[in-house]
């Protein structure tokens, strides 16, 4: 698989807004970054009015890869929201709070702002949100287990995963069943926690699953965020990170598995606004089967203010069969030259000739090879989890794909 290289360059911004404070993250400030928070050059700023955003026809340049058709309209209003939408279950160790809130929380508005429609819909049209929170210095020893499971309607959602200062957890977001969902994800940290938090999307065929996940970083904490698609007719994520102070590091994961007649897309925006921060985005796919479709776009913007970051994205997909596609486009836009380092790659391709050749000249059957392949390709970022049931369900999910691939 070739693989094509990015060194840094200058550019133009992607948005304007004055950066967040550097001192040691507040509520304040927390309010200050989600209100710069900016989008794309070629998209509307963000807004919680859904009157603020048209109705996407297609042609929009953060549209043009999604089939709007089969949104069930989720993008132009005409999706109700139904009693058997999604049922949400949460298991959290002791000293958790779970929370249902109303729209005029403030912490509903604090990690980041809908930058498209469909998000601005879902804030518009949840009834009560849900909280989680972790106090400060709280070390948890077991996952946070968040149950979404689709129950045949529509529905609209909003969650928030909060972490105060000095505390670690592990958060499980898993979805499953068959709903048509549009939903927002908050991830606010406060400064010093660290938080992993794993996104499955194993729904049903017929589901349609569209989200924005915001995460909002404070002073020397970290994120690791594991995304996992699978399942679904379409499933359009994006997942997007600003930080609140110096010292933060974000790590984006993620692998999705397209198979026939799936449309899979997602959009990461990593926006580098304070100094002294890092980010890694490493994605994987593996797409088999007619009109499997595969949407990568990996956006990352180092602002004037953001001297001394450290900024890599990847992508890297593996076709297997004729008949499928993708789309993967890496974006990097730099305001500064005062950084420790920048790039991005991506690659598509079939499988390695030369591995196979390597695996077959030492007796092992060609379709056996090809599964210890695509299993090589996908171990390191599962192995990255750190939830070992996770884990091997995973693992378990990925052999069955293969065992279609080889069928």
């Amino acid at each position: 698989m070739a693989e094509a290289q990015n060194s840094p360059q200058s550019a133009t911004p992607l948005g304007q807004g004055a950066p967040p404070p550097v001192g040691s993250t507040t509520a304040g400030q927390i309010a200050v970054a989600a209100e710069s928070t900016v989008a794309t050059r070629m998209s509307a700023p963000p807004s919680f009015d859904v009157a603020d955003f048209p109705v996407p026809h297609g042609r929009e340049e953060e549209w043009r890869f999604t089939p709007l058709e089969r949104l069930r309209g989720l993008h132009d209003g005409t999706a109700t929201a139904t009693g058997g939408g999604v049922k949400v279950d949460v298991q959290a160790p002791e000293g958790v709070s779970v929370e249902s809130v109303g729209r005029d929380d403030a912490r509903l508005r604090s990690a980041g702002t809908p930058v498209d429609r469909v998000a601005a819909q879902a804030y518009s049209a949840f009834e009560t949100a849900s909280v989680v929170s972790v106090p400060k210095e709280t070390v948890l020893t077991e996952p946070i287990r968040i149950a979404v499971h689709g129950e045949g309607g529509v529905a609209y959602g909003h969650q928030v995963i909060e972490l105060g200062a000095f505390a670690e957890a592990v958060v499980v977001i898993d979805h499953t069943g068959d709903a048509v969902l549009a939903a927002n994800v908050d991830y606010l940290l406060g400064d010093g926690a660290k938080l992993t938090v794993v996104s499955v999307q194993d729904w049903d065929d017929k589901a349609v699953h569209v989200g924005q996940h915001n995460a909002l970083i404070g002073r020397d904490a970290s994120l690791k965020s594991v995304v996992v698609t699978f399942g679904g007719d379409v499933v359009r994520l994006h997942p997007r990170v600003t930080y609140a102070a110096p010292g933060g590091e974000a790590e984006l994961l993620g692998l999705y598995f397209t198979d026939a007649g799936q449309h899979q897309e997602h959009r990461l925006f990593v926006d580098h606004d304070a100094p002294h921060c890092k980010s890694n985005v490493v994605y994987k796919g593996a797409l088999q089967g007619e009109q499997a479709h595969a949407v990568w776009i990996g956006d990352v913007l180092i602002e004037a203010s953001a001297e001394g970051t450290d900024t890599y994205e990847m992508n890297r997909n593996l076709v297997l069969t004729d008949g499928a596609r993708v789309d993967s486009v890496p974006n990097l836009e730099i305001e500064t030259g005062e950084i420790v380092g920048a790039g991005h790659a991506s690659a598509t391709g079939r499988f390695d000739d030369e591995q196979l050749f390597y695996l077959m000249a030492r007796g092992i059957p060609e379709h056996e090879a090809r599964r210890l392949v695509v299993r090589g390709f996908f171990a390191e970022l599962v192995q990255q989890i750190g939830v070992k049931d996770i884990e091997e369900r995973l693992l378990a999910r990925i052999e069955e794909e293969l065992e279609a691939s080889v069928a």
